[in-house]
């Protein structure tokens, strides 16, 4: 494995059996690029095969996150100019992604602060996921006019009962009480010692370390609206959730309808068929291979690029979309989305086997 500098996008190194990956871009929230994906794989695929290496830790420079997802200014310019280099960073970020959730060995993501889209991908599909209470988690992705991607449907399609739903459609961030409560973390320990937890881990065994360092979550707030919450994301369609949360009483749910509409027409009922296939899919790379088609339609639909400008390039958050109402989205709109992708746009690959884990 190549030597790491200071001034590298992923920072990698040996601390007795563990090995560390360190995304190094703080002042970008340290969003994911190409080339740190391949990075990443690079280095599990080096330690994969070290006898040493009992486990691998991720972790972000700075206190601002883990990362705040893909580089969307990227996305941006191909949705564009109609660029093809981001169905290259899908395909090999996805397919990280997958191996991340097989890897064999014990795969600890450090989930301190911002962790949002990409940066789910790489840490909510790893064998033993920390949140501190720095710990902001979501899959904001309806607001930019795109898709919950990573293994997000597929992590969101098993939460407990409309939890995912509600999620998804939102875009809503959570704490690190209820990310362990949907699935998305393990245990809490308090970010003070996280330095002190890597390093026994570098030399213990994760339960033992986990037990003198994890500590009681503090107490999120889905599990006490999953009432409102199972009742009203139960809806067959965008319309009749949105129907049923008017009319809930509850003054949260009210708040969720509202921020529901400020999102992409398309992209709101595009997630919620996305959700709904991805309990059936089963798998994780089934899952994944359907969120490549999905990423790739909407890479060409001018929702994702009036999102991303509206939200990080012009900051009006202003966005036009297009269409601009749910009821003028046609199913037909919603099922292209779920076709295979353009000529030359080869998605992530999954063996025989994998695809049937």
């Amino acid at each position: 494995m190549t030597p790491t500098t200071d001034q590298d996008p992923v920072l990698t190194h040996r601390q007795a059996a563990l090995g560390r990956i360190v995304l190094n871009r703080p002042r970008a929230l340290n969003a994911l690029t190409h080339d740190m994906v391949s990075r990443i794989d690079a280095a599990l695929t080096a330690w994969e095969h070290d006898d040493d290496v009992r486990l691998v830790a991720i972790t972000g420079a700075g206190e601002r996150g883990l990362c705040a997802g893909g580089d969307i200014r990227a996305i941006h310019a191909d949705a564009v100019s109609g660029g093809t280099a981001s169905l290259d960073f899908w395909r090999d970020e996805y397919r990280l992604n997958a191996r991340i959730a097989r890897y064999p060995k014990t795969y600890v993501a450090v989930m301190d602060g911002i962790v949002m889209g990409g940066g789910v991908g790489i840490s909510a599909h790893g064998g033993l996921r920390i949140v501190t209470e720095r710990s902001t988690v979501a899959m904001p992705e309806t607001g930019i006019g795109f898709v919950p991607d990573v293994g997000g449907t597929h992590l969101l399609a098993r939460a407990p009962g409309e939890s995912g739903t509600h999620l998804a459609l939102t875009g809503s961030a959570i704490g690190p009480g209820d990310a362990i409560t949907c699935g998305l973390a393990d245990h809490f320990v308090p970010s003070h010692r996280l330095d002190a937890m890597l390093d026994a881990l570098a030399t213990g065994e994760p339960a033992d370390v986990l037990a003198r360092f994890a500590e009681p979550a503090p107490t999120g707030e889905l599990a006490e609206r999953r009432a409102w919450i199972d009742a009203c994301y139960a809806g067959d369609s965008v319309e009749e959730i949105l129907d049923r949360l008017d009319h809930s009483g509850d003054p949260a749910a009210g708040q969720a309808a509202e921020q529901i509409r400020a999102k992409s027409p398309t992209a709101l009922k595009v997630t919620l068929a996305s959700l709904r296939r991805a309990r059936e899919l089963g798998s994780l790379e089934a899952v994944l291979a359907q969120e490549y088609r999905v990423s790739s339609a909407a890479l060409r639909t001018p929702d994702l690029a009036e999102g991303i400008r509206a939200q990080v390039i012009d900051k009006d958050r202003a966005p036009r979309w297009s269409p601009p109402t749910l009821d003028a989205v046609r199913p037909e709109d919603v099922a292209r989305f779920f076709r295979a992708p353009a000529e030359g746009a080869s998605g992530p690959e999954f063996t025989t086997a994998e695809a049937g884990r």
